[in-house]
């Protein structure tokens, strides 16, 4: 993996060794280095190790999707705002398996620098929502769970949306105990 600034240095470097060659009359090494350096551009914008670990996630390889996402040493330098959101939505994903309160670390620091798709961010925050109501913070989570179907405008998760309401509701009932004396004293 590259820093973020030397991806963009070999896409200006190749842009411009394209243009020697077009210069030379070798048109196709410059439309070669010019797709290079496209390549260069793209990687820039999206990270190839955080493309991997979204592949892995996607085969339900949690292992692989951690491999890969360890293998960004420092994201800060190496990645752009985005790819730092993306980052720490993965991370929250794995960790939230195991530590509750290291998943939502990362899963405030991901909404905190942002998410390029709105579903994405309605995860982040449905996944927030449920670890502040195991915390018993109702009220946050219930805001957290609105904002999360606002921005689910194509419905991916509104079934766990709609789970979330029920056990939020069967949470909020009081117990009832039956076969009691209303004083209080049981026989």
């Amino acid at each position: 993996m590259f820093h973020k600034n030397i991806k963009i240095v070999l896409f200006v470097i190749s842009l411009a060794y394209a243009v020697f060659q077009f210069t030379e009359s070798q048109i196709g090494n410059g439309i070669m280095f010019i797709l290079i350096g496209l390549t260069f551009l793209f990687l820039y914008y999206k990270n190839e190790l955080i493309l991997l670990a979204f592949l892995k996630l996607r085969k339900q390889d949690f292992p692989g999707t951690e491999r890969w996402l360890n293998r960004i040493k420092n994201p800060k330098s190496a990645l752009t705002q985005k790819q730092q959101g993306y980052y720490n939505f993965l991370k929250g994903i794995m960790v939230s398996q195991s530590n509750m309160t290291a998943a939502e670390k990362y899963f405030k620091n991901a909404v905190a620098l942002g998410l390029s798709m709105d579903h994405d961010m309605a995860m982040a925050k449905l996944n927030l929502a449920g670890i502040a109501f195991t915390k018993r913070r109702k009220q946050e989570a219930q805001r957290l769970l609105k904002e999360a179907q606002a921005l689910d405008k194509r419905d991916m998760l509104s079934e766990q949306i709609r789970m979330m309401k029920q056990q939020m509701k069967k949470a909020s009932i009081p117990n009832q105990h039956y076969g009691q004396a209303r004083g209080g004293r049981r026989r």
